[in-house]
């Protein structure tokens, strides 16, 4: 009887140490164990490159150590350090730091083996904030699409983005800076090299982000860091395209300064001061600029497009029809023409009353309306989006696919908070922010707004009162980017035709609403002015 009772002891120990056990995978540096969450295997906090602290600040990211045994891969990696510029971010990591280069993974494959496509999302959020941990970003939806879904976090303001002569002299290409930028392109080397392990497909993986986050895919799809890692790319509201980059001497002048003003002799000096203090001396990470710096970029990414530099891979670039709220170009002032045409003289010269006609700036009443928020986007992030597009679809001889997102977010669920500009939410009575005014004329969707659709992760933002359109939407959404993922093609049953507009003269683009549909780009002739002004990509 003892005997009896000893063994089932030993049974029920041995069961109940199997189901405590996660799912495992062997990568080149050492065994994970992860856990499984509805079907769907996850490894968080994984590290893909050497911490960044100490002698490694302001370097480029340093090769990963091996472990021992098998280390636990159950919680978000640290977040980055960064402040709190923007209203509408939530973390699920447990605290900030240096320590920050971990990625995260959400796998539907059961033994690991299968070779399904890849996803891996960078985070919006200026260059300054933002991590892969935000729930908005979560790869559980994309998983049950049957892709192996990706996000990884990389250094944020004067972390990621810092240039100084010492610096330059450290490094055998003579540059610095863009470290965020390598952070990213050693993300990509670590998924490709290890992706396998996790069921997913190296030769399969597709690059995703959404403001900055869109900006680093124009990036990384020109720097020699990621040749040949990059099957896709899908970028929301935001390219690198259309604005000229710092060069490595400016860049470095900008650094000289801004130690001199935290009161630091040299970058020595510099990699002494904990990350805290930096971080308060420099306002939410103060500097994210980004800079030719020969390494990184060796060549400015808008020349690279109009040259046919970049890499040749299928895109799917879109942006959303609120990007920027009119107000944030009056200066405070009332929303006339009068007012707001300095800021349209400022980009246009000469050419400032045809613009107005263009846009459809007639009236005053128009500075709030559509007309005024066209112009509005345009200057801030929307223009830049579609060159990007325009450019890669005119000498990459591969297919782009753009969108034009127009599903305004439904009504605050507190009505103690107000929507900020660049898709951010306040408190009412904050007298330190510009919020977004309601428009009798036009509503859309502001910048930012897209991100749970697409990633089918409407249920993890509660500030919302979340309609049944509203999944609808979102729906549509994540099946044109997981068929966009699997193919290149974001086409399949049950969706409105979206047709690639290269090789087209006058292409369309897909409006991505409750009922989507695909139109001829009512901007043709806006976008047209735009390039004969700058001159340096001729007529279209």
């Amino acid at each position: 009887m003892k005997k009896m009772m000893f063994l089932i002891v030993c049974v029920l120990c041995t069961v109940a140490g199997y189901a405590q056990q996660g799912p495992l995978a062997t990568t080149q540096y050492g065994v994970l164990e992860g856990v499984c969450e509805s079907g769907v295997n996850v490894f968080k906090g994984v590290p893909f490159a050497a911490p960044p602290v100490g002698e490694n600040r302001w370097r480029a990211p340093q090769p990963l150590q091996s472990w021992q045994g098998v280390r636990s891969a159950k919680k978000f990696g640290n977040d980055p350090m960064q402040g709190n510029p923007f209203g509408d971010m939530g973390f699920d990591a447990e605290k900030k730091s240096e320590d920050c280069l971990y990625l995260n993974i959400w796998t539907p494959s059961k033994t690991l083996t299968d070779r399904l496509p890849v996803v891996i999302y960078f985070n919006g959020g200026g260059l300054i904030a933002g991590s892969g941990s935000e729930p908005r970003y979560s790869g559980r939806q994309m998983a049950r699409h049957g892709i192996v879904a990706v996000t990884a976090n990389y250094r944020e303001g004067i972390f990621g983005f810092f240039s100084h002569p010492q610096l330059s002299k450290e490094t055998s290409y003579k540059g610095s800076g863009n470290y965020g930028f390598m952070d990213q392109a050693a993300a990509i080397k670590w998924v490709y090299e290890n992706i396998a392990a996790f069921g997913g497909d190296p030769k399969q993986i597709t690059i995703v982000g959404e403001s900055a986050g869109s900006m680093s895919v124009s990036a990384l799809l020109v720097s020699p860091l990621t040749r040949g890692m990059i099957a896709r790319a899908m970028a929301s509201s935001g390219a690198v395209c259309g604005r000229r980059l710092f060069s490595l001497k400016d860049a470095e002048k900008q650094g000289v300064e801004k130690l001199k003003e935290l009161g630091l002799k040299n970058i020595a000096d510099a990699r002494k001061m904990s990350a805290d203090e930096l971080l308060a001396k420099t306002q939410s990470g103060g500097l994210a600029s980004y800079c030719l710096d020969g390494y990184f970029f060796t060549e400015d990414p808008t020349d690279a497009y109009l040259n046919g530099h970049q890499q040749k891979v299928p895109l799917l670039v879109g942006r959303n029809s609120l990007e920027m709220s009119p107000q944030a170009y009056l200066g405070g002032k009332a929303p006339t023409l009068e007012n707001f045409r300095p800021a349209l003289e400022a980009t246009f010269g000469d050419k400032t009353d045809e613009a107005m006609r263009m846009y459809g700036l007639n009236t005053d009443r128009d500075v709030l309306g559509k007309p005024g928020v066209d112009f509005a986007s345009d200057q801030f992030i929307a223009y830049g989006t579609w060159l990007f597009g325009y450019l890669h679809a005119k000498t990459s001889g591969q297919p782009v696919y753009r969108y034009y997102f127009s599903r305004p977010r439904p009504a605050m669920r507190n009505n103690e908070l107000v929507a900020g500009l660049a898709g951010g939410v306040q408190k009412k009575g904050d007298s330190d922010v510009i919020t977004i005014p309601e428009y009798d004329e036009f509503k859309g969707a502001v910048h930012s707004a897209d991100i749970e659709y697409a990633m089918g992760t409407l249920p993890t933002n509660r500030v919302y009162d979340w309609q049944p359109d509203d999944y609808r939407v979102s729906d549509q959404f994540i099946n044109y980017y997981a068929n966009f993922i699997k193919t290149g093609n974001p086409n399949g049953l049950g969706l409105a035709d979206w047709t690639s507009i290269t090789g087209k003269e006058r292409p369309t683009q897909l409006i991505l609403d409750v009922d989507s549909y695909e139109e001829y780009d009512p901007a043709f002739e806006q976008r047209n002015l735009w390039l004969m002004q700058f001159k340096c990509f001729g007529s279209r």
